[in-house]
């Protein structure tokens, strides 16, 4: 647990006898610290050994197989944990099994297998429909988020954020506002400031900013990511003001705005032209010190700002100093250009962006 691997095999081979609890342990350390193909490794020396897997074994090892993206391995995992029956009562050995076909992108397999078990709990439900929302297929997560409900198994502040992503994600705000009425109904926005952001995402997406506001409003505690999700939902919709008088706000209660805020208030700024507030906004970034080689997205909102604005020079300042520049930086400045008429410039910065080693989009 300490994440001496070394020291830990040493000490187990030093052992008089090796049971099934110690290979465990063993195997465990490996998937805890990410070291897979070494517990893929152990698991096998312990069945060469004449040690039979147990239940805990085998939730290891299928957590392993997600780590790596074992899919076949998983696939034979199953089939013996099958043919041993060990999954009849056992959940935690049930949702490792679903996890690891999630993982592996095999969702149709973690569906199959969810609707084999016994036993299902909110955990399991919930882990298949992050995985079909993190695919896309929203209408699945949807569903099964319909399937629980009619199971009589209850869902928790995780299944409802999840849930509420995919209603944002295809647009259905009437599911939405009935999810959060749920919500409310069980008083679990109190004390929830992720739960509480994803309402309000919800809202923002759909495009009903005036109840994102309000539920913004009535959040005890907000954070960061609450007020940039609402300044993301103002600016997406061209409410380039509104997002402004949030930032200005999420400032005024101690906030300090991070990456995300900053590249989409320079956004609204761009939108309407705001480029003095767009300058205040760029001294404090660099006296943040938060234009490194890592964020190149920054850079270019700041190139992308001054070239709405029309302030083409100043753009071009700023693209000459930034650490490092990629395809999409060079080409908001040359969209300015292009805007503005400045053709030659335009190619100019076309040119220095092929020198500079950059295949062009």
């Amino acid at each position: 647990k300490c994440g001496s691997m070394e020291k830990a095999r040493e000490v187990f081979e030093q052992l008089p006898m090796q049971n099934v609890v110690t290979w465990n342990a063993l195997i465990a350390g490996y998937a805890r610290h990410g070291l897979g193909h070494e517990a893929l490794e152990c698991f096998k020396l312990m069945q060469d050994k004449g040690v039979s897997p147990d239940a805990v074994t085998y939730a290891c090892i299928l957590k392993v197989c997600s780590i790596v993206q074992s899919l076949e391995t998983g696939k034979d995992i199953d089939a013996k944990i099958r043919k041993r029956g060990l999954l009849r009562k056992d959940i935690v050995l049930s949702n490792a099994l679903i996890e690891m076909y999630l993982k592996c992108g095999a969702l149709e397999k973690a569906q199959k297998a969810l609707d084999e078990f016994c036993i299902q709990d909110v955990a399991s439900w919930t882990a298949l429909i992050a995985g079909y929302v993190e695919e896309g297929s929203n209408h699945k997560a949807l569903n099964c988020f319909e399937r629980i409900q009619t199971e009589g198994i209850c869902p928790n502040a995780i299944t409802y954020s999840l849930i509420l992503k995919a209603c944002s994600n295809i647009g259905v705000i009437d599911k939405g506002m009935k999810i959060h009425q749920e919500i409310l109904s069980r008083g679990l926005l109190k004390n929830d400031i992720v739960l509480s952001t994803a309402v309000v995402d919800m809202y923002a997406k759909c495009g009903v900013l005036s109840m994102a506001r309000q539920v913004l409003e009535e959040i005890p505690v907000r954070d960061v990511v609450s007020w940039s999700t609402l300044i993301t939902g103002y600016t997406q919709h061209g409410q380039g003001q509104e997002a402004l008088n949030c930032f200005e706000r999420m400032q005024s209660e101690g906030l300090s705005p991070d990456t995300v805020t900053l590249i989409c208030i320079l956004k609204a700024c761009g939108n309407i032209r705001a480029v003095s507030i767009g300058e205040k906004i760029h001294e404090e970034i660099i006296a943040s010190g938060m234009l490194g080689k890592e964020d190149v997205m920054l850079g270019t909102a700041l190139v992308d700002m001054y070239a709405k604005c029309g302030a083409l020079e100043k753009a071009q300042e700023v693209i000459e100093e930034l650490p490092a520049r990629d395809v999409v930086s060079w080409s908001v400045l040359i969209t300015g250009y292009a805007q503005q008429g400045r053709c030659q410039e335009a190619l100019n910065c076309f040119d220095r962006m092929r020198n500079e080693g950059l295949c062009p989009d």
